[in-house]
């Protein structure tokens, strides 16, 4: 009888730890998935008064193309731009709002080395660069927000 519930204890720890084992390897498949799936991010952009048109023209010039070949090497979705049509309240404002979809958390996490591309993109690097700090010596706010989509089905 001793031996019999002995046993019995172990079988159930058994059961126990490859149950554990089992849900474990589950979450690690699921959080896996998640990581290939798209993965989105929205970067708002607040200039300082009056100069919301230059930003614009200056991340067109010299940042858009840049998401566009990233676009073509296929670690970029989509990108789309939009801006408000009415003003806020200046706490909230906010000028243009770039939403980027990358092809997976993985790949919008990662090391990516955007200077190989500029150098292709803009021989002139000494412009590039000076224009790139215009860019951002005219905002008052920068910044990035991914977004998790809900399924209001599911809930």
């Amino acid at each position: 009888m001793q031996i019999s519930r002995g046993f019995g204890t172990m079988i159930a720890f058994a059961q126990i730890a490859v149950a554990a084992l089992s849900s474990q390897a589950r979450a690690q498949t699921d959080a896996e998935k998640a990581a290939d799936k798209p993965f989105v991010v929205e970067y708002y952009y607040k200039a300082k008064w009056g100069y919301a048109d230059e930003f614009i023209r200056l991340f067109t010039k010299n940042h858009y193309p840049v998401l566009k070949k990233q676009r073509e090497l296929g670690r970029i979705l989509e990108v789309s731009v939009v801006k408000p049509r009415y003003h806020t309240t200046e706490d909230g404002r906010w000028d243009y709002r770039v939403t980027i979809v990358f092809k997976s958390g993985r790949v919008a996490t990662e090391d990516f080395d955007e200077g190989a591309i500029t150098k292709v993109l803009y021989p002139d690097q000494e412009t590039f660069k000076k224009e790139e700090q215009r860019r951002f010596e005219i905002l008052q706010a920068h910044w990035d927000l991914p977004i998790t989509p809900v399924d209001l089905d599911k809930k």
